[in-house]
């Protein structure tokens, strides 16, 4: 049996070779011209039942206050996304790149606040030691893997926002509302994975 790193590397391969339909985007509503590049950590624990580590980010921020968000922000100068995404989840939670197999790049997600998120898909040892810094992280939770990648775990709702109907995905977990830019990546990523699929076939 190959292992997760293998599989999900060969998924997102796949996926990105062939059309998956509409991806979630917020490019309508954003300022082309005027974006700042950022990177997230998607990052999948290699075990029995993989999941994704998620932060909650502190109430006082000025930025998206208590939301629930992956490990990531802007690139520094001269930073590729996936060096900013190995950053961030040292900065955030202390996990050193040396525990970090990035697999790859997905879709870039372009947001109505001014940022175009490339998420980054990498695997984590199972039970790896988090040290959150607390001015960055409020909490730290995982989310299992193919809860994220199941279509019928998200609840679609719309908002009007900047003079159009936005939708956008919501679901709750252990209590953490999940949902916006964060949610939006996982749908996406879910349209290139196939996870649920390959799993039932």
């Amino acid at each position: 049996m190959s292992t997760l790193f293998d599989r999900l590397a060969g998924m997102l391969h796949r996926g990105h070779a062939r059309d998956v339909g509409e991806l979630m985007t917020d490019k309508r509503f954003a300022d082309l011209d005027n974006m700042a590049e950022a990177a997230v950590l998607i990052a999948v624990t290699d075990s029995e039942r993989p999941s994704v580590l998620l932060t909650q980010r502190p109430r006082t921020m000025r930025d998206h206050p208590g939301q629930v968000a992956f490990p990531g922000g802007k690139l520094d100068h001269g930073e590729t996304p996936i060096e900013a995404a190995l950053r961030e989840a040292w900065e955030e939670l202390g996990i050193a790149g040396e525990h970090v197999r990035v697999i790859g790049t997905t879709d870039r997600y372009w947001t109505g606040t001014g940022f175009e998120i490339t998420p980054v898909l990498a695997t984590v040892p199972d039970g790896l030691a988090i040290q959150p810094d607390p001015h960055e992280v409020e909490s730290w939770f995982e989310c299992p893997l193919d809860k994220l990648m199941d279509a019928s775990q998200w609840n679609r709702n719309s908002v009007f926002w900047k003079g159009a109907m936005r939708e956008y995905l919501e679901m709750d977990h252990d209590g953490y509302r999940i949902w916006g830019v964060t949610a939006a990546i996982c749908w996406n990523l879910s349209l290139r994975l196939a996870w649920l699929e390959a799993h039932d076939g």
